[in-house]
């Protein structure tokens, strides 16, 4: 990283973070760093970690080679192939969500794909309008390819794309018949946000937009359908087109902090960062032409992300929990089926390519909650005993811990589990109380150990990131 965001005093949130005696480099901040950059680590990837500097872990991130297991042999190739059996047709929509989970568990660039989920929440956009799968998969192809771009070049290719266009009723906003259903949403979600404009900007904005529609499954600018007369956006007045409104939505200093925003959120939590390291964090983005790329870097790199008050505060979501969860414990040989995987994130709440609305999934505290504790729990259960196998596999927990150099007892077992899948940022007395629950006669089974490992997932601790 070349440029650092502009400092707003000596203890700037956004300077290079640096291990020091009050914040080293150790375990749990390597598994802050995986899961929340990625879909968790296993322990070689931890070791590895361990073993480097701060840099060099982000670089290999920043690089898309963060992982070192489970990329699956000729991953590209065979991601392309399932994707491409997917076809257009609306019943397949389960393999499509499959394709994408197959991506994330066993692809070697989880932050490329964290940010492409961080762009369908932004430009939430869902299957059961569109009904047409190749469309779901080019949209999603795009956030992937633009994931780390200049944002308005990611803007100016997801307001063109047939999906959300369809999505969003552009084809039906033309002369005389304005639909303000894009230009609210271009203004409200996509760039500026709530409080930066009034009721009179959106009207004039779909104006502006009027022409924009899909034929032949592409987009098209049809001038017959456009109103050319004058409209005033954000107190400017001329013949705007739709370019002209993008330009305008682009400039205006709310769209960084928007942005800014959307970056924090996703890496760092609900209200995690204070009012005036927002505004700097936009600020930087503004002086960088809001390159996500570089507002990524810095968020990673910086002290503000590798804070002890930002240490496990981020609850997972139903997808970061599910894959996550497979990927700290190594269950690669044979991978779980991603359909079944797909299947629990919907049950859980995330039903991906289907978010709720066009505001997307809330996320935060949002995803817990009586019911999905207990779903959560289910699901582990599942993963653990080997329900989401295509042949029954399930874990072996007392493998890693041994292969590893940890004693053979239930106690070890527990704290290893413990360590990996919790950063070890719990207290002998919590890993006191699982070995209660597992009885007080329990011996080091095979099975006593995956009921330890379920009730340690099953944990409130293991929902925060």
């Amino acid at each position: 990283m070349t440029d650092q965001a502009p400092h707003s005093g000596a203890d700037n949130a956004w300077a290079p973070y640096a291990p020091d005696e009050r914040t080293p480099w150790n375990l749990r901040r390597v598994i802050h760093l995986h899961r929340r950059a990625g879909f968790a680590a296993t322990w070689s990837e931890i070791q590895r970690d361990l073993k480097d500097s701060p840099k060099a872990c982000i670089d290999r991130f920043l690089a898309g080679n963060a992982v070192k297991e489970g990329v699956a042999e000729r991953f590209a190739e065979t991601a392309d192939l399932l994707a491409d059996r997917v076809g257009g047709a609306v019943h397949n929509g389960e393999r499509l969500k499959a394709w994408w989970i197959y991506r994330m568990l066993l692809g070697p660039d989880p932050l490329t794909e964290r940010l492409t989920l961080m762009w369908h929440n932004h430009f939430a956009t869902g299957i059961a309008k569109i009904r047409h799968l190749r469309m779901m998969r080019r949209q999603n192809d795009i956030f992937r390819e633009l994931a780390r771009a200049p944002f308005g070049k990611l803007l100016q290719t997801v307001v063109r794309d047939p999906a959300l266009l369809i999505w969003l009723d552009a084809p039906e906003n033309r002369k005389g018949h304005a639909n303000e259903n894009l230009g609210r949403e271009l203004m409200e979600l996509f760039t500026l946000g709530i409080g930066h404009y009034a009721e009179k900007d959106v009207k004039e904005a779909a104006r502006a937009l009027t022409g924009w529609t899909v034929e032949d499954d592409h987009f098209k600018e049809n001038g017959d359908l456009h109103d050319d007369g004058q409209k005033t956006v954000l107190g400017r007045t001329g013949k705007w087109k739709g370019n002209d409104l993008l330009k305008m939505l682009l400039d205006h200093p709310a769209t960084a902090k928007r942005l800014a925003f959307r970056l924090c959120e996703h890496f760092m939590g609900e209200n995690a960062v204070p009012a005036a390291a927002l505004e700097s964090l936009a600020s930087g983005l503004r002086a960088h032409e809001l390159d996500i790329g570089w507002g990524v870097e810095t968020v990673l790199r910086s002290r503000a992300f590798f804070a002890d008050a930002n240490l496990g505060t981020r609850v997972l979501g139903p997808v970061e929990y599910a894959v996550g969860s497979a990927r700290a414990l190594a269950m690669f040989d044979p991978p779980p089926s991603t359909l079944l995987l797909s299947e629990w994130t919907a049950r859980l709440g995330q039903d991906l390519f289907d978010p709720p609305n066009v505001g997307g999934w809330r996320g935060g505290r949002n995803w817990i909650s009586t019911q999905s504790m207990i779903g959560r729990a289910n699901f582990v259960a599942a993963l653990v005993s080997g329900d989401l196998f295509r042949g029954r596999e399930s874990l072996d927990a007392l493998a890693q811990p041994s292969h590893n150099g940890r004693g053979d007892s239930l106690e070890d077992i527990v704290n290893f589990y413990a360590e990996l899948l919790l950063g070890g940022r719990v207290s002998p007395a919590w890993c006191e109380r699982i070995l209660t629950s597992l009885g007080t006669k329990a011996t080091a089974s095979p099975e006593t150990a995956r009921r330890g490992v379920i009730l340690i997932l099953a944990s409130p601790e293991a929902q925060l990131g």
